[in-house]
Parts: structure tokens; sequence; C-alpha cells
């Protein structure tokens, strides 16, 4: 499992505005951007983000997940604080 791959199932499976995936040797950060959020608690985005990779996360292909979600707002604050 790479980093692509799970972005790609991220894209395909979930309603996302954006999606970033790094890391290695199954230890992935997953940056997820969608206005699904607003209405959610943190707990709810993680669920949301975990449930399509569950299977991967079940045979260890993904062993470590780090998950960072924002609104599509809170994404636009965050890259102009960055510069990015």
């Amino acid at each position: 499992m790479d980093a692509q791959a799970i972005e790609a199932i991220l894209r395909d499976q979930l309603n996302l505005a954006e999606v970033y995936v790094s890391g290695e040797n199954a230890h992935f950060n997953v940056t997820a951007v969608s206005d699904d959020f607003a209405a959610m608690n943190k707990v709810k985005q993680q669920q949301m983000i975990y449930a399509p990779l569950m299977q991967y996360i079940s045979t260890n292909d993904i062993h470590a997940l780090s998950i960072k979600t924002f609104t599509v707002e809170k994404w636009r604050k965050v890259r102009l604080l960055n510069g990015l």
C-alpha cells in the first residue's frame, strides 16, 4: 500500500474537495478537506476517513494513520497563514 493508493481510495469513496496523503512503510498522514466535516465532531470526521480504509488497516497494510480534517474555509485560512 502506498500514499497514492490511499489517496485514490479516499477520492473515490468520499466527498472530499481535496485530499493529501504522505508516508511509507504502513505509516501515513492524511489531510482531508470537505464541507461535510462542518456538521461532524472530530470523532465522526476521523471515522469517515477510517471507514473506506478499514480492510487495509485490518490486514496491516496500513499500520498507523494520522488524520487532519478541515472544512474548505478552514483549509483556505490555513493555506493563507502558511503561505501555501
